[in-house]
């Protein structure tokens, strides 16, 4: 029974928050024209004209867009804040000496829009990861969508494997325009508050088929 609950929790977690991510992608890729049309460039150039749906195996070629989820990860990341831990032993960190038994918080919202670790905090720019070796398994503190340690996200994988595929499909089937009358000025990026930290605003995109296939 604790094994079928755990398997539920991991399911839902991982919807959701892939949701959410995709949601937080979209929002940023019609904000930036340019971001999209390269990232809709590389996966059709890199896949081709005859597919009806992307595999999971395609989405491997995929780099740009990876970056691009990256990027979102940093600026909008699912759970803001990781859960909580408990400290066991005395440690000091600027200044301030944490005691066993303190609940720490880890704030990831922050830590991907501190200027002391990244160079124009609040730009849309996934071509900062290139040729890094930041990723998202928990060992890079700078990028921790997942949390890290023995407790990371037991849905990384999952949550990873929808995120690159619900989006390369979107992109690769459709362009995305605004409505009529709305300019990428009215695109907000507010937040709802909660757990996890979805928009608070509906986006507003209508689609475009690409192809007939």
């Amino acid at each position: 029974m604790s094994f079928l609950i755990l398997s539920q929790d991991v399911l839902l977690g991982g919807v959701d928050t892939s949701a959410i991510t995709m949601t937080w992608a979209m929002t940023e890729l019609a904000r930036n024209p340019r971001v999209m049309k390269k990232v809709q460039s590389e996966i059709r150039n890199q896949l081709g004209n005859n597919k009806s749906m992307i595999s999971i195996e395609d989405t491997e070629k995929l780099d740009y867009m990876k970056m691009v989820i990256k990027e979102t990860w940093r600026l909008h990341p699912p759970a803001p804040l990781l859960v909580p831990r408990e400290v066991i032993n005395e440690f000091e960190i600027n200044g301030y000496v944490i005691k066993p038994k303190t609940m720490l918080q880890v704030n990831v919202w922050a830590i991907g829009r501190d200027p002391d670790t990244w160079k124009d905090p609040e730009v849309f720019l996934p071509e900062r990861f290139l040729d890094s070796k930041i990723d998202t398994k928990g060992q890079n503190f700078e990028l921790l969508p997942f949390g890290g340690g023995r407790r990371i996200c037991p849905a990384i994988f999952m949550g990873t494997t929808m995120v690159e595929f619900g989006l390369a499909n979107m992109l690769y089937n459709f362009d995305w325009k605004l409505p009529e009358g709305m300019v990428v000025e009215d695109i907000d990026v507010e937040e709802a508050p909660g757990l996890t930290v979805s928009k608070k605003n509906d986006l507003l995109l209508v689609p475009v088929k690409y192809l007939d296939c």
